[in-house]
């Protein structure tokens, strides 16, 4: 798990987020203060149709109905100045490569939409607090609070299990939670953000107000507390009397009262919430709270780690994975084998496979198997469903699940098999339909095995089977689990 604070900013940077990193280099090229650049810019955003229609949207957005639509890249770069459309152009991508985060924990996936939400507001928190500075000023200072968090925020986008074992060892929202991560990844946060704003080149004023910043000036001290601000609207913390003494310290340096502060607060909520919706990221706009009152606050929980994630929670997160890959991903293979995987986990089957429909629909055969530990087991398995009636074929005929706990029974001795007797080899199975629309593609079987063990009875050896069976609460679970799954593959189909 511990690597270097190098290799974790080498895979965020290159691996992780590669489209950030581009972006950033591509932006690097165009000067500031170069009114030539402006029209070069605009050229170079005209090959990014996605950069291209967000700029629009945020040039024609509530804070800037002074002017007639905007319609063409280069009137929107000259409407609101080169930084502005450069700090557009990376928060753009640095919101679309962390929604696109696939595969996440449903906690994880939790973290880091809050993560997202509270850069959001803190750099536009931090612009607000400097209304009688230089336009360039402002949005340097938005753009390093925007990103001051980016390396926790980055972390959980693509550190993939070891986020997940993180996530669900102890509390998210429990004090110390941080520092128990950073701990156990051997690097701290700050040392990546630090590392990224390198990486991409980002302003002197991003990385030394992640070095001591409430040592330094005013303009620091804003990006700090904005970045404080945002995250104790988030979630207050133990004492209100904190969050107001972080109130007057505001107030102070922009010489207004409290009062005049929550105002202005409040009114850069709703600013936020508006060009979330420009930026693509509805998802974020109900992770901006209002100010918390007086009872918000004093709710935090203890530390302490948490003995087992229920089943529940990680069902939860398994839908939760399905809906969030709908966003980024039209690859069913990604789809099934999330699936199966999260079914080994969840339900602790031994072994868990999707039998594809053949394209002569005389068999089924297997094209992702998992065994106990969730690694692909290399067994091939192919069973007939036309030569009789089996089983597999009725699953697939009907579209109906089904549960086999014993099939000796009565119930299935006409419709398991030879083949399936070895398949299902003394142990429990269940059949349950993979579709698109009404159409079955295949079957997902998820199987527990019977332990054999040996005992000496009266001096001769024999071998007794234990069985073990899938409960009827699992069985009915991982349908729905499928069910969603099918629902999945129908819509990103019909796109």
């Amino acid at each position: 798990m511990l690597k270097t604070s190098e290799q974790w900013i080498e895979l965020i940077a290159h691996t992780e987020l590669p489209a950030i990193t581009s972006t950033a280099k591509m932006l690097d090229k165009f000067s500031n203060d170069d009114k030539s650049s402006l029209p070069k810019l605009s050229k170079a955003i005209l090959h990014d149709q996605a950069l291209s229609s967000c700029l629009l949207k945020v040039a024609n957005s509530a804070q800037h109905l002074g002017v007639n639509k905007v319609t063409t890249v280069s009137r929107a770069t000259v409407i609101l100045g080169i930084q502005t459309v450069k700090n557009v152009c990376l928060t753009a991508k640095l919101v679309d490569s962390l929604l696109a985060s696939k595969s996440l924990d449903f906690r994880v996936y939790q973290k880091l939409m809050q993560l997202m939400a509270n850069s959001f507001f803190a750099g536009m928190l931090a612009k607000m607090m400097v209304p009688n500075y230089s336009e360039e000023t402002q949005e340097e200072v938005y753009l390093a609070a925007l990103l001051y968090g980016i390396g926790e925020t980055a972390f959980w986008s693509g550190a993939g299990d070891i986020a997940d074992q993180l996530a669900q060892a102890v509390d998210i929202e429990s004090p110390g939670f941080k520092e128990y991560c950073e701990q156990k990844i051997g690097t701290s946060f700050n040392k990546l953000s630090r590392g990224l704003a390198k990486s991409w080149n980002l302003s002197d004023l991003l990385l030394k107000a992640l070095d001591h910043p409430e040592d330094r000036t005013n303009e620091i001290k804003i990006i700090f507390f904005a970045d404080k601000l945002s995250a104790s609207i988030a979630l207050p913390g133990e004492s209100k009397e904190s969050f107001n003494h972080l109130l007057e310290d505001i107030a102070k340096i922009m010489q207004i009262s409290v009062e005049q502060l929550k105002v202005r607060i409040e009114h850069t909520r709703e600013q936020a919430t508006r060009l979330l919706n420009a930026y693509g990221a509805d998802v974020l706009i109900d992770l901006i709270n209002e100010l918390p009152a007086g009872s918000a606050f004093g709710r935090s929980k203890y530390f302490a780690p948490i003995s087992q994630i229920s089943k529940e929670k990680s069902l939860l997160s398994a839908f939760m994975k399905l809906t969030n890959l709908m966003k980024s991903s039209h690859d069913f293979n990604e789809y099934l084998q999330f699936v199966l995987v999260d079914a080994v986990k969840i339900f602790q089957f031994d072994r868990c496979s999707f039998l594809m429909i053949t394209d002569d629909k005389a068999q089924v055969k297997s094209r992702f198997v998992f065994n106990e530990k969730a690694e692909n087991d290399p067994v091939k398995i192919m069973i007939n469903i036309r030569q009789s009636d089996n089983v597999l074929a009725r699953v697939l005929d009907t579209k109906i699940p089904v549960l086999i706990n014993d099939y000796t029974h009565r119930q299935w001795r006409d419709l398991v098999t030879q083949e399936l007797v070895l398949f299902i080899n003394e142990g429990a199975l269940t059949v349950i339909p993979v579709k698109i629309g009404n159409k079955p593609i295949g079957v997902i079987c998820a199987q527990r095995f019977a332990n054999v063990k040996e005992d000496d009875i009266k001096g001769r050896e024999s071998k007794k089977a234990d069985k073990k069976e899938i409960s009827t609460d699992d069985f009915q679970q991982l349908s729905s689990l499928i069910e969603h799954l099918n629902m999945c593959l129908t819509m990103i189909m019909m796109r």
